[in-house]
């Protein structure tokens, strides 16, 4: 059988291409399924695992995508520069929304590195302002602390990246 699958490139691709599927499905079950329990441990709110979760199933179906691109026979040089326009577009595009592009992508590390949870006080290390509280939520552009005197301070991701908490 292998043998009249390997006389046929046509069949060879297909079987190739299913071997290639049934993998993508089964990788992308056991990512969700190790994504959520990371949130359940780490007590994130169930908005936040969705995104999470998108974003995982995103890369892996583009890093699929091109596997399977790859796969069809498809020359690199072909696929390099395809990639390349689209990344050069979307560079331009995001450079005026860097601001926004950081805080999301740092929404993304502190989801898997951040060692406050919420529940958990911490102080932001500021020179002139007093941004200390417990952690409310963790959203994907901001930490939301309840301050001592009862308000809420919204800090960006990126800076609480950057600057850290303790």
């Amino acid at each position: 059988m292998i043998a009249w699958i390997q006389a046929h490139p046509v069949l060879e691709q297909i079987a190739l291409a299913l071997l290639l599927l049934v993998i993508y499905i089964v990788l992308r079950r056991i990512g969700q399924r190790s994504l959520v329990r990371v949130a359940d441990k780490k007590r994130v709110t169930l908005a936040r695992t969705k995104f999470i979760v998108k974003a995982f199933n995103i890369s892996t179906f583009g890093l699929f995508s091109a596997l399977f691109v790859l796969l069809l026979g498809i020359g690199y040089g072909d696929i390099s520069l395809f990639l390349s326009s689209i990344f050069a577009v979307l560079g331009v595009a995001l450079f005026a929304q860097w601001s926004i592009l950081s805080n999301v992508s740092a929404s993304v590390l502190i989801f898997f590195v951040f060692p406050y949870r919420i529940g958990d006080r911490i102080r932001v290390c500021e020179k002139d302002e007093d941004i200390s509280g417990i952690i409310v939520d963790i959203t994907m552009f901001h930490v939301l602390l309840r301050h001592e005197t009862g308000n809420i301070i919204s800090y960006p991701n990126s800076l609480m990246l950057q600057k850290g908490g303790g």
